[in-house]
């Protein structure tokens, strides 16, 4: 392996979305810029795999088939409170009411479908700051 790729992987990212299209498209992208990507088509199946494995970000769309983004991520955070600070919610609606008054009460990146990679490159080099941060506060 050469340039990002090589050696270990930057972080891990689980990106949540149902589009399976987007799901892989990310997953490719972010793989070639050096991250290890896991995928979640639903809220439970993201769940299950925060059980098991330890992302460092967290992409998450808001239209999930049998509970909301916006739900999983009140369930993950109450379980998995590291992750707080580490989750970006995706959607083609952001600028509704509902969605703008629960990012801002939840202090929460909004990245707008559709978006570009350096958009997600670039939230993602914020998250490995902002648990830099931390792990020097601890």
């Amino acid at each position: 392996m050469t340039g990002a790729n090589a050696g270990t992987p930057k972080a891990t990212v689980l990106v949540v979305d149902d589009e399976a299209p987007l799901r892989r498209v990310l997953e490719r992208a972010l793989t070639r810029l050096g991250y290890r990507v896991i995928g979640a088509a639903s809220a439970e199946s993201a769940l299950d795999l925060l059980a098991s494995e330890r992302p460092e970000a967290v992409l998450l769309d808001i239209h999930l088939p049998t509970m909301s983004g916006l739900a999983f991520y009140v369930a993950a955070i109450a379980s998995w409170p590291e992750l707080q600070g580490c989750v970006a919610v995706m959607t083609g609606d952001g600028e509704t009411p509902d969605v703008l008054e629960w990012i801002d009460r939840n202090q929460c990146p909004l990245i707008s479908k559709p978006f570009n990679l350096a958009q997600i490159e670039e939230w993602l080099i914020h998250v490995k700051a902002w648990r830099n941060r931390r792990a020097e506060q601890a």
